[in-house]
C-alpha cells in the first residue's frame, strides 16, 4: 500500500513537472510570436520606406530623362539652323575671304 502512495506521489511530481514544463513551453511561444511580430512589422515598415524612396527615384529619374531629351531636341535644333545659315551664305555667294 504504501508503494501504491508512492507512486501516486511519483506520478503527481511527473504530472507537475510536465505541467511546468508546458506552461514553459506556452510562454516561450508567446515570446517567439512577439518576436515574429515584431520582425514582420520592422520589415513590413523598412519595405513601405523603400517602396516610396524607389517611387521617388523613379519620379527623378523620368524628370531627368525628359531634360535630357528636350536638351537634345533643343542642340538637334540648333544644329540644324547653323546648317541652314551655312548653306544659305554658301548660296548667295558672300565672299567674306
Amino acid at each position: 500500500m504504501d508503494e501504491d502512495f508512492s507512486l501516486i506521489d511519483e506520478l503527481r511530481s511527473r504530472v507537475q513537472e510536465l505541467e511546468n514544463k508546458v506552461e514553459a513551453l506556452r510562454i516561450s511561444r508567446r515570446v517567439l510570436m512577439n518576436l515574429i511580430d515584431a520582425l514582420e512589422k520592422e520589415k513590413r515598415d523598412q519595405l513601405s520606406k523603400l517602396s516610396t524612396q524607389n517611387e521617388k527615384l523613379q519620379k527623378n529619374n523620368c524628370r531627368y530623362a525628359r531634360a535630357i531629351m528636350h536638351r537634345n531636341v533643343k542642340i538637334t535644333q540648333l544644329e540644324d539652323q547653323l546648317r541652314h545659315l551655312g548653306a544659305g551664305k554658301n548660296l548667295t555667294g558672300n565672299t567674306y575671304t
